[in-house]
């Protein structure tokens, strides 16, 4: 989400610029050479075209509708695309000390590969949840339980406000052994 932030943020601020520069232009066109505008804009059919208008219309409602939506749409993306921080417990009352989920990810990710009987493993960690995906050579019974040990001491040593859920899996590899 704030990929998609950060790419229609720089686009409708381009958007409003060039809208400006566009009556800018058309403002002083205008004063200028008042029998050569309009430059760019045909405001003077617009303008006919909207004499007509009332509040009432199905034009300008569908229009106010369109607006909302895409204002709403907007307001939304923002407020889901906020950083989810990870909260580790105040050394203070003054300091917040925060961590974010990618890096919970690596270490836990880190701890886990530690494991002797680890061959491989992925970590995906936010604020609730904590997912370890892990492949061994050995029966993967064994080995969840000793990863899921690993991971929930790690998570004692860690200072954490509130500690997530975990879920381990392990799978077992074909390989030689």
């Amino acid at each position: 989400m704030r990929l998609l932030l950060r790419v229609l943020a720089p686009l409708l601020g381009l958007l409003l610029a060039v809208l400006g520069l566009a009556i800018v232009v058309e403002t002083v066109t205008l004063w200028v050479a008042p029998a050569s505008s309009p430059l760019v804009v045909p405001w003077p059919a617009w303008l006919a075209a909207i004499e007509g208008l009332t509040w009432q219309s199905g034009a300008v409602r569908a229009t106010a509708v369109v607006v909302g939506l895409v204002g709403l749409f907007v307001l939304l993306l923002g407020l889901v695309a906020r950083r989810h921080d990870v909260y580790l417990a105040d050394p203070v009352p003054e300091v917040t000390v925060t961590t974010s989920p990618h890096s919970l990810a690596r270490a836990v990710g880190h701890e886990v590969r530690s494991h002797s009987d680890v061959v491989s493993a992925s970590v995906v960690a936010s604020t609730k949840k904590i997912t370890v995906k892990a492949s061994t050579l050995d029966p993967a019974e064994a080995v969840r339980d000793d990863v899921r040990a690993h991971v929930d001491e790690m998570l004692v040593r860690l200072p954490l406000a509130r500690r997530p859920r975990v879920s381990v899996s392990v799978t077992t590899t074909k390989g030689v052994k």
